[in-house]
């Protein structure tokens, strides 16, 4: 019972960590601290500024980025390496979040410091929502990566038909052969009467 609904964690956590690591990286891009209007900035220093002065979290991006190839890869792969992703999947994912709190407590700093170039020490600045949003979205990725983490090896796994045929793969005997092993082998450019091969 335990291992049955330990697979029903798959479906809800890869959508979740899908979706949340994509809100992050959309939202680092976004400024997520800005000046409240009306404080009696120039209007040409508030203008210059604007580019400057928002604050943006590259790094959180790219964490962000990470964790969705995590993703990925755990979708195709099977056994130790599925576990070993999934613990980078959660090594990405907590420092994704400590990288958005650092860019939270940061964003202030940041817009006030672009300002200080042009004579304006005095300045309100205020977190967007793009900044709660990656906060939320990194808590996100956490929980899902540690459900994969904890659940991993009770999750379905991609089957081996799509894979390249190689040496594991056991050679019928010659007797045994039949008409399309013979052809399969010449297609691959083999004796089919060498019972070495």
């Amino acid at each position: 019972m335990a291992s049955e609904a330990r697979s029903k964690t798959f479906g809800p956590a890869v959508i979740i960590g899908l979706a949340s690591a994509t809100m992050v990286a959309v939202a680092g891009n976004q400024a997520w601290a800005k000046a409240a209007e009306g404080q009696g900035i120039g209007e040409e220093v508030a203008s210059v500024s604007v580019a400057v002065g928002e604050a943006k979290a590259p790094l959180a991006t790219a964490l962000a980025l990470v964790v969705l190839a995590t993703w990925g890869v755990l979708l195709v792969t099977r056994g130790r390496f599925r576990r070993a992703i999934s613990w980078a999947c959660g090594l990405a994912s907590l420092g994704l979040l400590a990288a958005v709190v650092a860019a939270i407590l940061a964003a202030p700093d940041v817009v006030a410091d672009a300002y200080e170039p042009y004579g304006v020490t005095e300045i309100d600045v205020s977190r967007t929502a793009w900044s709660w949003l990656a906060l939320g979205g990194a808590m996100l990725a956490l929980g899902a990566a540690v459900l994969a983490v904890r659940d991993i090896g009770r999750w379905p796994q991609m089957g081996r038909r799509y894979d390249a045929p190689g040496a594991d793969e056991p050679r019928p005997e010659p007797g045994e052969r039949s008409n399309l092993d013979l052809w399969k082998a010449m297609d691959e450019g083999r004796d089919p009467t060498d019972p070495s091969r």
